[in-house]
């Protein structure tokens, strides 16, 4: 017979004397973990009943959860437990949890906060998520179920974020009657599985989430485990914190403070290692040296700073340094590369698209960044390598990342705060991927910029012209080619230096190896664009006639060149205009089903926002929008007829 909930007994101290209570546990150190496994295994009823034993919800909550678990609960008239972070009608509903839930409690040793993972695969970006910033994670097993595909898969997504600390939790003992060999069984499963996957240690617990067994104190139904209970064990483990600080030193700059001319600080939060006035300093990307000269805090100056702390660091010399370098130490540093092998979770709806510019942040760094064709995709329920042309919602991945410029930067498995980054879609804004850095790539090292005698300013003056790149885009059959064979017929008579690159043309040669697909037409356009580029830099004036519909793609080209080159040319068509030209007779195959991909059918096209010229060809001709665009070559604005 399993002992009675004991009734709740809210802490004192919080009604007699607020701010003693605060103080009390103001010291305390902090421990980030996340509960996951398979669907159902009590993840949100161990959060409940570790809020419950530590005194951590109030009142009016506790008369709620009592009313909810007669209403929605899934224990009879019993307390469920699982109702204080299952906050989405939804889960309640379903008895499920969807979102990532955090909570906070306290113990007398230490504090917590923890995240309450989703266990459904669809929901895998979510759980990557609660795990980011965890030092801990609590794999739950049903004891009635053992070691299912789900445990597993959320064990490998655990070792692949980085967290160090695993403790299995054999949930709902109660229900096997407590039986030692069904324990011994499943941690002699899950054991063969960690290590496989490179999981060295782990500390198995059997508990009852539901009726509190080893989860604040020994129990009398498991005399057989002699080990530490739940709480005790996550009191006592070693923080991430602990072990940075004896790394080398590593500050993010997050802000230049300079609050008057007399004082200039950077400020952050240390990463790693330990800092004094008087250490040699390095800041990163840029290479130069200082010393520090201050510590500075709201509290006064420090004569030692160690990992977990914000301050801001005086140096004694005038050295460029911006938010996003990292102040490291000078005879310690990391890597600095543009070039990287990373593991991708594939977080947004849309598929990556290779060679499509997205924004990587990297602490306080933003770059941009283009993601190669993924390597592999990795199949987290049979660890098997997949070849896949792209990556999907929930995928995990292999793949190459080129920088626009170099970051330092640490291996993901030595440091999570330099090695961890996240890819954010230009257009959107939208957090599409997290990342994480496995090593930079030896050619990153190798390659080197040559410096050259003869300057892209030098090849245009020999030319007498200023370069520019005249990007035509627009639906097929909208007169992009037209347009542009009329522009460059006139350029070469009035004695200029020019080349067109047909999209018809090009695809004969450069780019004959590429289809139609979304992700074929990033790399299409992103050739070209460095194509328009190197022959800009010789001083042409380059025309290029592609569809282009994407305006990332399209901006990734802008952003090649230096400003006032890149002229947008929108030779703005309707599609019914379009297809009833349709001189290729391509609208009328793509509408029969015999070509896929069609832009404008079931392909997307999207328009210039700001273009520099705009041409439309109801109103005007050919000839007249040439006559138009070469003026505007020459310094004579006329963007709209």
């Amino acid at each position: 017979m399993t002992a009675p909930i004991p009734a709740y007994t809210p802490d004192a101290l919080i009604a007699q004397d607020i701010d003693a209570y605060l103080a009390q546990h103001q010291s305390k150190s902090l421990l980030r973990f996340i509960t996951c496994g398979s669907v159902d295994d009590g993840k949100s009823t161990l959060i409940g009943r570790l809020l419950y034993d530590s005194k951590m919800i109030f009142e009016d909550q506790l008369a709620a959860l009592e009313s909810d678990s007669k209403r929605v609960g899934t224990q009879g008239q019993e307390i469920d437990f699982a109702l204080l972070v299952d906050g989405l009608a939804a889960e309640r509903e379903q008895g499920i949890t969807i979102d990532v839930a955090y909570r906070f409690f306290a113990t007398e040793k230490r504090k917590f906060i923890v995240a309450d993972t989703p266990g459904h695969e669809q929901y895998t970006r979510n759980m990557v998520t609660g795990a980011s910033t965890a030092d801990l994670a609590v794999i739950l097993i049903d004891a009635r179920k053992g070691v299912l595909t789900q445990t597993r898969r959320h064990s490998f997504l655990a070792h692949l974020i980085g967290i160090r600390h695993i403790v299995l939790a054999v949930n709902k003992l109660d229900l096997v009657g407590y039986d030692q060999a069904t324990f011994d069984a499943i941690v002699a499963d899950y054991r063969a599985f960690a290590t496989s996957i490179g999981i060295d240690a782990f500390t198995a617990i059997p508990l009852s989430g539901f009726r509190g067994d080893n989860i604040t104190g020994p129990s009398a139904n498991t005399p057989w485990y002699d080990g530490p209970a739940l709480i005790e064990h996550l009191e006592r483990v070693e923080l991430d914190s602990e072990a940075a600080a004896v790394r080398p030193f590593r500050l993010p700059v997050q802000w230049v403070n300079r609050p008057s001319l007399d004082f200039r600080g950077f400020a952050g939060l240390i990463a790693s290692g330990t800092i004094r006035p008087g250490d040699a300093v390095r800041v990163l990307p840029s290479g130069r040296t200082s010393h520090v000269a201050r510590i500075v805090t709201m509290d006064g100056d420090l004569t030692q700073a160690v990992a977990g702390q914000s301050i801001t660091l005086t140096l004694t010399d005038e050295i460029d340094c911006s938010r996003g370098d990292v102040i490291v130490a000078a005879d310690a540093p990391p890597q600095v590369a543009d070039q990287f092998r990373a593991t991708i979770v594939w977080m947004d709806g849309e598929p990556l698209l290779p060679g499509r510019a997205y924004w990587l942040k990297t602490g306080a760094n933003t770059v941009s960044a283009t993601v190669q064709q993924p390597r592999h995709a990795i199949d987290v329920n049979t660890l098997a390598e997949l070849s896949v042309k792209t990556l999907q919602l929930n995928d995990i991945g292999v793949a190459d990342v080129f920088t626009d410029r170099g970051i330092a930067f640490e291996a993901y498995a030595d440091d999570r705060d330099l090695g961890g980054f996240i890819l954010i879609d230009k257009i959107t804004n939208a957090t599409v991927a997290a990342g994480m850095i496995d090593y930079a790539l030896r050619r990153s090292q190798n390659v080197h910029w040559q410096s050259i005698d003869i300057t892209r300013e030098a090849h245009a003056a020999q030319k007498n012209q200023s370069p520019r790149v005249l990007w035509f885009t627009g639906l097929s059959g909208s007169g992009k080619s037209t347009i542009a064979n009329l522009v460059e017929k006139k350029l070469h008579a009035l004695g200029k230096h020019s080349f067109l690159l047909d999209g018809d043309n090009v695809r004969h040669g450069l780019n004959r190896d590429l289809g139609f697909t979304d992700a074929d037409r990033v790399e299409n356009v992103r050739r070209v664009g460095e194509v328009a580029k190197l022959m800009a830099d010789a001083g042409l004036i380059v025309l290029t006639a592609f569809i282009s519909p994407f305006r990332a793609e399209r901006d990734l080209a802008r952003s090649m060149l230096p400003a006032g080159e890149f002229v947008e040319v929108f030779v703005d068509t309707s599609l019914d205009v379009a297809e009833a030209r349709d001189v290729k007779g391509l609208y009328a195959k793509a509408r029969s089903g015999a070509l896929a991909n069609f832009t404008g059918i079931d392909s997307p096209y999207e328009p210039p926002l700001t273009p520099e010229i705009r041409v439309d060809t109801t109103r005007e001709t050919p000839e007249a929008a040439a006559e138009r665009i070469v003026e505007h070559v020459l310094g004579i604005w006329a963007p709209v007829l």
